[in-house]
C-alpha cells in the first residue's frame, strides 16, 4: 500500500529545476510534509483513545447477568387461569370498619330455605344457612350480606399445615384478619358440633367468649378437626365443593397462611326459597 514511512523520509536528492516540472527537492519536500501530517495524525487518533478504554471486542464487565427469562420480553405471563383455575384479579384495597354500622334487626324465616351465594374468581359457592340451629348469626350474616358488606372483601387465609387440608377464611375487611364489621353477635353453638368438611362457622379471636362473631366465616376443608364447640356456626356448603377445594389448593405463603394471587369475593347474595315438606 506504497512505500514505508521510513523510506518516504528519506534525505531529499539534489536537483536542478527543469522548466516544465518542479525540481526533486521540492517533490520531497512535499512527500515529507505528507509524512510527517499521517504521523501526527495518527498519535492524535491514540492519545484520543486513551489506554484505559480497550477496544470493545476486549471490554469485560464485572456485572453480574440478570436471570434468563422463560419466555420472551413480548410474551406475557400465562393466565392465572391455568395455574389453578383461578381468574386473575387486582387486590382489594383494605376496607376500615364502619363505627356507625349497626346489627340488622331483620330475622331471617324459619320456614323458608336460605342459601348464601359467595361469587369468587375461582368460582361459585352455595352456603346453606343453618337458621333453626343458628338464628342470630345467621341473620346477622345476611344482613352484611343484603349491605353488599362482602362485596370485594377476600379469602384472606388458606390454612395448610404440613400441607394438609384444613380451613378457608375470608370476610374481613382489613383482608389480614383483624378485622370486622364494627358490631358482634354472640351465640354459642350448639354443644355436639362437629367442625368437618365443608362444613361453615364465624371466626372469633382466642380471647372472645364462645360463639361470638363478626363478619369472618370459615370453611373447613379437612376431613375432619380437633376444634372445640367454640365457633358459632354458619351452616354448610351445598353447591361448589370443587371450588372450595379450588380455593383451598391455590400457593400460599405457608408462613402467613395467605395467597399468593388474591381470591376476591365479587358478591355475596342471600337466595331464600319455600322450605320442602
Amino acid at each position: 500500500m506504497g512505500a514505508p514511512a521510513a523510506q518516504l523520509a528519506a534525505p531529499c536528492p539534489d536537483a536542478q529545476p527543469s522548466n516544465d516540472r518542479p525540481a526533486a527537492s521540492t517533490l520531497c519536500a512535499v512527500r515529507r510534509a505528507l509524512v510527517l501530517i499521517v504521523i501526527l495524525v495518527a498519535v492524535v487518533v491514540l492519545v484520543a483513545r486513551g489506554k484505559d478504554d480497550p477496544p470493545a471486542a476486549d471490554r469485560t464487565t464485572t456485572q453480574a447477568p440478570t436471570e434468563v427469562a422463560t419466555a420472551p420480553a413480548t410474551t406475557t405471563a400465562a393466565p392465572r387461569s391455568t395455574r389453578d383455575g383461578c381468574r386473575a384479579v387486582a387486590a382489594p384495597a383494605p376496607r376500615t370498619a364502619n363505627p356507625e354500622r349497626r346489627r340488622s334487626r331483620q330475622r331471617l324465616s324459619r320456614k323458608r330455605r336460605h342459601t348464601a351465594v359467595i361469587r369468587t374468581n375461582c368460582g361459585t359457592i352455595e352456603i346453606r344457612l343453618d337458621v333453626r340451629r343458628a338464628p342470630e348469626t345467621t341473620s346477622s350474616f345476611a344482613g352484611l350480606a343484603r349491605n353488599k358488606f362482602f362485596d370485594g372483601l377476600t379469602f384472606h387465609r388458606i390454612a395448610r399445615p404440613g400441607g394438609n387440608d384444613y380451613v378457608i377464611q375470608g370476610g374481613d375487611p382489613l383482608g389480614n384478619g383483624n378485622g370486622g364489621p364494627g358490631y358482634t353477635v354472640v351465640e354459642p353453638p350448639p354443644r355436639n358440633l362437629k367442625y368437618r368438611r365443608y362444613v361453615v362457622a364465624m371466626a372469633k379471636t382466642e380471647t372472645e367468649q364462645p360463639g361470638t362473631s363478626g363478619s369472618q366465616f370459615f370453611i373447613v376443608t379437612a376431613a375432619q378437626t380437633p376444634l372445640p364447640p367454640k365457633y358459632a356456626l354458619l351452616g354448610k356448603v351445598v353447591g361448589g365443593t370443587s371450588i372450595v377445594r379450588r380455593i383451598a389448593a391455590v400457593a400460599i405463603d405457608p408462613t402467613e397462611e395467605t395467597p399468593i394471587d388474591p381470591v376476591v369475593i365479587s358478591s355475596v347474595r342471600i337466595r331464600s326459597s319455600k322450605r320442602r315438606r
